[in-house]
């Protein structure tokens, strides 16, 4: 009964079938999608053919992550990929965006699971947006007082 959250990072060709069907949202960003689906993922376009790939393996919710580009999702009940886009930023430093937007994409999951995934998806974006404004990985992770109330 608990909702699961799989990041296959750092991403294996081999990965075990099982991680494909026993998570219910499977979120990787283009590169881990191009090792475990051996696409080339440049575009929202490619990142759509990349998650059918996986949810042909029996992924529920397929969430691909491409940077600036935002982030693609497609899922079982859904066979028609949608494109989030997030909001132009001046990136200082991206290591960690990733664990940024899989992070608050776990929290919200937890504690608003009454949010539709794509405002979930959209609030993500914005707080990996935030988190790439700014020079390391961790510490450029927002607190919660230094975000908008809109996003609680």
């Amino acid at each position: 009964g608990v909702k699961t959250l799989f990041n296959p990072a750092p991403a294996i060709a081999d990965l075990d079938p099982r991680f494909y069907t026993l998570s219910d949202v499977f979120c990787c960003n283009e590169t881990e999608a191009e090792i475990l689906t051996g696409l080339t993922v440049g575009s929202p376009a490619d990142a759509g053919k990349a998650a059918l790939v996986l949810v042909e393996r029996g992924c529920q919710v397929v969430i691909i992550t491409l940077g600036a580009d935002g982030c693609v999702i497609l899922s079982q009940t859904q066979l028609v990929p949608k494109h989030i886009p997030t909001e132009k930023v001046k990136a200082v430093d991206t290591t960690g965006a990733g664990d940024s937007f899989v992070g608050a994409l776990a929290f919200y999951l937890a504690y608003y699971p009454n949010l539709s995934l794509e405002e979930m998806l959209k609030r993500s974006n914005f707080i990996a947006a935030v988190s790439v404004q700014a020079a390391g990985t961790q510490s450029s992770y927002p607190y919660k007082k230094d975000l908008p109330l809109h996003l609680f």
